[in-house]
């Protein structure tokens, strides 16, 4: 699944990343929208990551997306 489907089913995904992602709080989730540099902005913010690693998390993460 590329990131523009994933925004576009923010609120069927929301979910998925909650589980993936368990510190990002309900207000994070909103702030990040669907917006993939949003998302990874809070992954560097919650869990103190390093931007290369954040990225890499991410895309892990999309591919095992349906």
């Amino acid at each position: 699944m590329n990131w523009d489907t994933a925004a576009g089913n923010w609120k069927e995904i929301r979910g998925k990343v909650k589980e993936k992602w368990g510190k990002l709080t309900d207000d994070d989730l909103t702030f990040i929208d669907g917006k993939r540099e949003q998302l990874l902005g809070r992954l560097q913010q919650r869990y103190g990551l390093a931007k290369d690693k954040a990225e890499r998390d991410i895309k892990t993460w999309e591919q095992t997306l349906p």
